[in-house]
């Protein structure tokens, strides 16, 4: 996919020619209505997280008017997480399960360490969101995934979203399917809707 620049934040803190107070001032530019917890965690949240190693932020860059500018975001991150086995979808997905996961016969559910696209936004912000549709920042971050796998193995990846049937139906567009939900910890109450989330998984 041409056209982007993906930049670790991480990367951009450790260039001491910029200072964090930089990174900060474009950080805080970065809208998105449509989802406050993208927007907060990017402005709030993405630059502790990178310095402390809990997840990597990838800042998606595109050109504009001979300039790149911040058109989205993606933050990856190691989480394991568990599936009941009754909740996979068919045998094929069992299959897949097992090779990756540790299956505890007394729960009836596999544990299974793999990356979460922890947040994926993109920047409403003088109309950036338009230059990059929410498929190809999603195939932006599963490429990245993939180079991760290349290294230290896998091919599950999975992520939370909101119970919203147009947000739900994105996902399952671009391949991944649900297997169960999770309800909201007490600080994600103010910032998401419902009270749970919806738990999905690829198979790259």
């Amino acid at each position: 996919m041409s056209g982007y620049i993906g930049i670790n934040l991480k990367d951009i803190l450790s260039d001491e020619s910029l200072g964090e107070s930089a990174v900060k001032s474009v950080l805080s530019s970065f809208s998105c209505p449509l989802n406050p917890d993208v927007e907060y965690f990017l402005q709030h949240t993405a630059v502790e997280f990178s310095k402390q190693s809990i997840s990597n932020t990838y800042l998606i860059m595109a050109s504009y008017r001979e300039k790149y500018v911040l058109c989205g975001y993606f933050t990856l991150a190691n989480k394991v997480f568990c599936i009941e086995k009754n909740s996979l979808p068919n045998r094929n997905w069992k299959r897949r399960i097992s090779k990756f996961g540790r299956f505890d016969p007394s729960v009836q559910r596999y544990t299974i360490s793999a990356p979460l696209i922890g947040q994926l936004g993109k920047n409403y912000t003088d109309g950036y969101d338009k230059l990059i549709t929410g498929d190809e920042l999603l195939k932006l971050a599963l490429d990245k995934v993939r180079e991760m796998q290349h290294i230290v193995g896998g091919r599950i990846v999975y992520l939370e979203c909101e119970q919203k049937e147009k947000l739900i139906a994105f996902y399952q567009n671009n391949g991944f399917v649900n297997f169960g939900m999770r309800e909201l910890d007490r600080d994600e109450t103010d910032k998401l809707s419902g009270e749970s989330l919806v738990q999905m998984l690829r198979y790259l």
